[in-house]
């Protein structure tokens, strides 16, 4: 796992190099709405494409992660399948409706019966090399998924330079970055840790609190500025020292958000003197995310040793599926 974090950001330009050549056929409808499907590791990066491109895109995204689809999804759909392994049940349930439903579908897979599905039903497959835990794959992910949307002209080609630009920005602040990793992580070890940023970046929230469960095997939170002012404020009454407190400034807060931001704080110091704040470097939301996302990956390298557990291990995850699998 640690060599396969240190090659996020080549992955970054490996997975820009690799789609160059990709075209996609042009849906035969009008798409009026964008539905991602995809679990865990496969499907975060869905989850924050669709943020990063909430105010360019001017129709509904959606992204699904249980068995079902919602009703409206039909041939002005464009429905794109997100599984590593190509077996995900959750996925592979949707992506049959979709095809009974008319969507036009494409896959992002490294094979299995997605792919199979896409080639049976000449609908277009992303391939990616397999073989690695679908969490380290993510680079992979958000390209081929902006590659799409930029190829089906949802989106500028922006959105490409920045996240190619993401991977120069990560290179010029390695060495900080993993410094601040590790100060994360010592901060967050033997505690709960409750992570903070304006709703704009959740998706990068989940993506941490997703590498701390998975790498380092510990629990943690999340909420969002400004709905937390709305609950989970009050909470903090009852908040002790057993939490630890990261909230994520990626400086582009609005004037109402940025008061939100710093009141927050102030309250949870009130009932906890864990309380850190990790700043955000880049020029745009895509800059900003990759390089949270890559420190915080770090962040769960150095908990997992911090906590002398196996970062590979997921043998829960593998005891849940042989448990779902007797009842076909």
């Amino acid at each position: 796992m640690e060599q396969l974090i240190a090659q996020f950001p080549q992955n970054i330009s490996d997975a820009l190099n690799n789609v160059t050549t990709l075209s996609f056929l042009k849906p035969k409808s009008e798409i009026n709405n964008i539905v991602f499907a995809g679990m865990g590791g496969s499907g975060i990066g869905a989850k924050i494409v669709t943020q990063w491109i909430q105010n360019e895109v001017n129709i509904p995204v959606l992204v699904i992660q249980d068995y079902s689809l919602p009703k409206f999804v039909n041939e002005h759909t464009l429905f794109i399948a997100c599984s590593y392994s190509g077996n995900t049940e959750e996925t592979l349930s949707t992506v049959l409706q979709a095809k009974n439903q008319d969507a036009h579908i494409i896959g992002i897979t490294s094979g299995g019966t997605l792919h199979s599905f896409c080639a049976e039903n000449g609908y277009d497959c992303i391939l990616v090399k397999g073989g690695n835990p679908p969490r380290s794959t993510l680079a992979f992910s958000l390209v081929n998924i902006l590659t799409i949307l930029f190829n089906l002209e949802f989106i500028s080609k922006n959105r490409i330079v920045e996240i190619e630009n993401s991977k120069l920005l990560l290179d010029s602040n390695i060495e900080n970055i993993k410094t601040e990793a590790k100060k994360l992580a010592s901060f967050l070890f033997k505690k709960t840790g409750v992570f903070y940023s304006t709703s704009e970046y959740e998706s990068v929230l989940i993506r941490a609190r997703q590498q701390f469960n998975e790498n380092s095997k510990v629990l943690c939170l999340h909420q969002v500025i400004p709905e937390m002012n709305h609950n989970e404020l009050v909470g903090w009454a009852g908040g002790t020292n057993d939490f630890a407190t990261v909230f994520f400034d990626t400086k582009d807060l609005n004037k109402q958000n940025r008061k939100r931001f710093e009141v927050s704080i102030d309250v949870v110091k009130k009932h906890t003197t864990n309380v850190s704040i990790i700043e955000a470097i880049g020029s745009n939301q895509i800059e900003r995310s990759i390089y949270l996302i890559h420190l915080v990956d770090w962040a769960s390298f150095f908990l997992s040793e911090l906590n002398s557990v196996d970062i590979m291990d997921i043998k829960v995850i593998d005891y849940l599926k042989s448990e779902l699998s007797k009842l076909s």
